[in-house]
């Protein structure tokens, strides 16, 4: 069919395209890999004629010397070639940007993109596979506009997103997005790999999310995945890759000689035994016989190098009425935490398209994931930050110590053990987790190409499998398990949904309008069951279950269940007159069995105006195309809880005929809840300069919370309850600019930047001043006119050098005795200038929302080489550094060593920490900016080097198309906060795990 195709081409090219002026131009178009692509179209440009590319995306034809060819590919950037009088031209195409001609998917459709008014950033599978990584999301980082991505370290763990701030009270698991997988609804992706994906569009505005209703108040991502081609040969594709992850950015922490001068120094005759017994124990060092004979860096320990692996084969293809794309998937990965800590995942997907008559096509979308997570214990961490370095890891003279000889810090006198070692031996946290997403689908053109029908039919069932395992150790008195415990979970989650659309497109001269309605049925339900079993055989894994246990807890075992329903009724009207003004409105009702309000109603409009088509800008030539655009909508979300509260009973006592009598009373505080309400207004430009090699997107909005739950003092009871009666409001700029440029046949070249601002504030809390969150040591507070759970607390202005200055302070005499101010201590401003210290004088101190993020590209390819970078960062935030608080209770505990190199130790040592024995006084423990620092960074996010191999001229071209590469991910992070990384979802760093650097080799081929 193809030959007989190519044929009918050529031979069209023959008949119209002849004079004695005509030359032959070949050459070879490939994708972004340097693989040849098939079936590419290339046009002389004001003509009909043309021809297309060769199984090995070769191609000939005759033209004009002075001619321009438009090359084209579905799901391709188009290029504009002059052909010049050359006689070859080689063109490689590229998937990172979307053309204004391209199709993007949308809401129950798909629409081009210079008929948007909404905002919508598409990535493209090419960007996506750069980054290796378990988590599709991840790959995201950096590239859209609007959009926070937090890494994760951990193993199979997704990252957090956000698509312009939160609207919603934080800490209620109802702040992620909604994912759309082919029209089914997810919580996260997961279970995706990447090299199964085809792009992923993100909703951001009202006027693009609003036809998903209820769920679409935090955005939309829209996942599309590999589908096959009509009348496309059989196409079988590797991708894969293999590497390490090694951790970067090390906490430093306090070697044994900076710890025991901070001992020394703090003034505790305890801390100071402490290392003359370790000195006794372990000896003295050599080098200095002031210092016990032993310096463990605890980090060290604990860490090891990840590998990583991927390995996805993928066969696609399809004849005159079917199309069909088949993949398995392999990923493996091991966390740089030295304890069994991995995940794994083995994937299948299947998608067929069948042109059953020339008016009806149905299909089917099947993706099976089987992934195995063994998670960290976090303990391990909290322990080796404070883990002192005068102890070794073991301690042959732990006699009492089983099954290892692991060292205790007890037996120097400290409290606990402060070994990490034992939560990460004595701990097996394992999640088997199994998913299958099916979508059925018939699609009828009632009347071709105007009017037509489609029903959908998607299931996702999932089922967990935990396993948590605590095995018996001791090390000494305070730092020992007695009994082995197996806690196991079961749990499954069935959504289905039933959707019908029906489309109506028609041109009527220069009007082009779609009318598009349709009704979703949803069904979700969950069911979970879980017990814990005490004192069962540790030796082997076999036993670890609850019927080999000696002892189940009655309250241990418990199930739940919940069944959720709803049905909703959507419609969108676009229309667009003669590509100049364009008009845009979505409706969407949203029934729902979850709250007592049943039904939610969520409209919105956008309009467009494309200058570029006025005949006012004939003669601007700079300027290839330029749209004004705007919208309003409302959006929902249901990720809130359907209520709050509880019936309360008070013992009182009072007099009844003078006698004292008790009894009780009784209150309710009750709360009905809904779902949030979200408001929207977005203005927006998008533009091309410069023969459309430059792309100009810019966005600006402003997004209210109308009903947000928040947290309501009740006085008469005492108790807080959830209330809809907050707004919170979003705003902000986005900005995203791309240049495409080809200097030569041989060299092209890409360079792209996004930034974004965010403003979040907090606008009615129901009258009350203020919300308190966090805890009462660390306290954060939301304040209208600030961010959410903004940091509050003292702000520190230097360190008192002398007592002199302390004298000066402006501080009376009693808070300076009361409070046993010393030279070596914190100097904290008086905010009120009433001459103390206290709760009155606490300010925000900064939020954990960077104010401002960017990223940047680049792209250069040459003959068989490609190269890529990416850079990402942000500004504004703010870090809660937990680990250094935690001193409140561990005071005997390990620091890091910027704190010991730079205390204060004298005076003019230093006008930022405070003395060794200023650490452990309450003055100095007060909630402050010495807790809270700057989260801002710079990263190197990516580096690719690629090379293609020319393997048509090897052995008579029977080898396939290969491509070899290198990649760095996250080589280098700039940052100044004292952690592993400044990358801390919710602000506060207790105990987060190292995001480590991507070593990987990889390898493409294509048959």
């Amino acid at each position: 069919m193809r030959k007989t195709l190519l044929f009918i081409c050529f031979l069209f090219v023959s008949v119209f395209v002849f004079g004695q002026d005509e030359i032959s131009v070949s050459g070879k178009v490939t994708d972004s890999d340097g693989l040849g692509i098939p079936g590419a179209s290339i046009v002389i440009e004001g003509t009909t004629t043309g021809t297309i590319t060769d199984m090995d995306g070769n191609y000939n034809l005759s033209v004009p010397p002075d001619a321009t060819l438009t090359f084209s590919f579905v799901g391709l950037q188009s290029q504009i070639v002059p052909v010049d009088g050359r006689s070859v031209i080689n063109v490689q195409m590229t998937e990172s940007t979307v053309d204004l001609e391209e199709v993007v998917v949308v809401g129950y459709g798909e629409m081009k993109v210079k008929d948007l008014t909404s905002s919508i950033t598409t990535i493209k599978s090419d960007d996506l596979a750069k980054t290796p990584t378990g988590q599709a999301m991840q790959a995201m980082q950096g590239k859209v506009a609007g959009m926070q991505v937090v890494s994760s370290g951990a193993p199979g763990d997704a990252p957090t997103i956000r698509v312009r701030g939160i609207g919603s009270y934080p800490g209620q698991g109802n702040e992620s997005p909604l994912y759309v997988v082919d029209g089914m609804f997810f919580d996260n992706i997961d279970f995706l790999n990447s090299s199964d994906i085809t792009s992923i569009s993100v909703l951001k505005d009202a006027s693009a999310a609003a036809i998903y209703g209820v769920r679409a108040a935090n955005g939309v991502v829209l996942i599309e995945t590999k589908s096959g081609s009509y009348n496309k040969e059989a196409e079988i594709t590797y991708d894969g890759y293999y590497g390490v992850q090694v951790a970067q950015d090390i906490l430093k922490m306090a070697n044994a000689e900076q710890f025991t001068t901070m001992a020394m120094e703090s003034g505790s005759a305890a801390d100071a035994q402490y290392i003359q017994n370790a000195m006794q124990r372990y000896g003295r060092s050599r080098i200095n016989p002031n210092v016990p004979d032993v310096n463990t860096d605890w980090y060290d320990e604990i860490l090891r190098p990840g590998a990583i692996q991927n390995h996805s084969v993928g066969v696609s293809g399809g004849g005159e009425n079917t199309t069909y794309s088949l993949g398995a998937n392999y990923f493996a990965q091991e966390g740089i935490l030295d304890m069994k800590n991995d995940y794994e995942r083995f994937n299948l997907r299947s998608k067929i398209d069948y042109r059953a008559t020339d008016r009806l096509t149905v299909g089917a979308n099947v993706i099976f994931s089987n992934s195995t997570k063994y998670m960290q214990d976090g303990a391990a961490w909290f322990e080796a930050y404070y883990a002192v370095p005068v102890m070794p890891v073991y301690d042959e003279q732990n006699e009492a110590a089983w099954p290892d000889k692991f060292a205790s810090a007890q037996t120097l006198g400290y409290r606990g053990g402060k070994n990490p070692f034992t939560a990460m031996t004595y701990s097996n946290n394992r999640d088997k987790l199994r998913k299958t997403m099916a979508s059925f689908y018939a699609e009828l053109d009632i009347i071709p190409d105007m009017l037509s029908f489609k029903t959908t039919y998607n299931h996702d069932f999932t089922s967990s499998e935990k396993r948590e395992v605590r095995l018996p150790y001791y090390l000494t008195e305070n730092a020992q398990r007695e009994n082995s415990s197996v806690a196991k979970t079961a749990a499954n989650w069935s959504n289905q949904s039933w959707d019908n659309v029906l489309t109506f497109q028609q041109d009527f001269g220069p009007h082009d309008l779609t009318v598009m309605v349709g009704t979703s049925y949803r069904d979700e339900s969950y069911q979970g069951l879980w017990a814990t079993g005490l004192d069962f055989p540790v030796d082997q894994e076999q036993a670890w279950y609850l019927n080999q246990s000696e002892t189940k807890p009655e309250n241990s075992v418990n199930d739940n269940g919940l069944r959720q329903y709803g049905m909703s009724y959507f419609g969108r009207i676009s229309y667009n007159y003669n590509n100049r003004y364009l008009l845009y409105g979505t409706m969407r009702a949203d029934g729902s069995s979850k709250y007592q309000e049943t039904w939610g109603y969520f409209p919105t409009i956008g309009a467009g105006w494309v200058v570029s088509e006025e005949s006012f800008m004939d003669d601007v030539s700079f300027i290839n195309y330029l749209k004004i655009r705007g919208s309003w909508g409302e959006l929902g979300n249901d990720k809130i809880q359907a209520s709050d509260g509880a019936r309360t009973t008070s013992v009182i006592n009072t007099a009844i005929n003078d006698n004292l009598v008790a009894g009780t009373i009784a209150s309710s505080t009750y709360s009905e809840l809904e779902w949030e309400l979200t408001e929207e207004i977005n203005v927006g430009v998008t533009s091309r300069f410069l023969n459309s090699n430059l792309s100009v997107e810019a966005d600006y909005y402003i997004r209210d919370t109308k009903n947000a739950a928040i947290y309501v003092n009740i006085p008469s009871v005492g108790q807080t309850v959830l209330r809809n009666v907050g707004v919170i409001r979003n705003s902000g700029f986005e900005l995203a600019l791309n240049y495409r440029n080809s200097i030569s046949d041989d060299l092209s070249y890409s360079v792209g930047a996004n930034l974004s601002t965010l403003e979040n504030e907090v606008r009615d809390l129901y009258g009350q001043p203020y919300i308190d969150g966090g805890s009462a040591e660390f306290r954060q507070r939301s304040i209208v006119g600030e961010p959410l759970l903004a940091f509050f607390g003292h702000e520190v202005t230097g360190v008192f050098q002398n007592e002199e200055q302390i004298a000066n302070s402006g501080l009376t005499e009693q808070f300076i005795d009361e409070s046993g101010i010393e030279p070596g201590d914190f100097i904290y401003k008086d905010q009120n200038g009433d001459n103390v210290i206290d709760d009155k004088d606490r300010v925000v101190l900064g939020s954990y929302f960077p104010s401002f993020m960017y990223g940047a590209n680049l792209g250069i390819n040459y003959r068989n080489f490609d190269f890529s970078l990416s850079l990402t960062g942000q500004t504004g935030n703010k870090i809660l550094n937990r680990k250094r608080g935690e001193i409140i209770w561990t005071n005997d505990g390990n620091m890091d060593a910027d704190l010991a190199i730079n205390r204060w130790h004298g005076e003019g040592t230093s006008n930022k920490y405070p003395s060794s024995a200023g650490l452990r006084k309450g003055y100095n423990q007060k909630m402050s900016d010495y807790f809270v620092e700057d989260g801002s960074f710079f990263r190197i996010q990516n580096v690719q080097l690629g090379y293609t191999f020319d393997t048509e001229n090897w052995l008579g071209g029977q080898l396939p198309g290969a491509r070899i590469y290198v990649t760095a991910e996250r080589p280098l992070t700039v940052f100044d906060y004292n952690g592993f990384n400044p990358e801390v979802s919710d602000g506060i760093d207790r105990q987060t795990y190292p995001i480590p650097a991507v070593y990987t080799v990889g390898l493409n081929l294509k048959f």
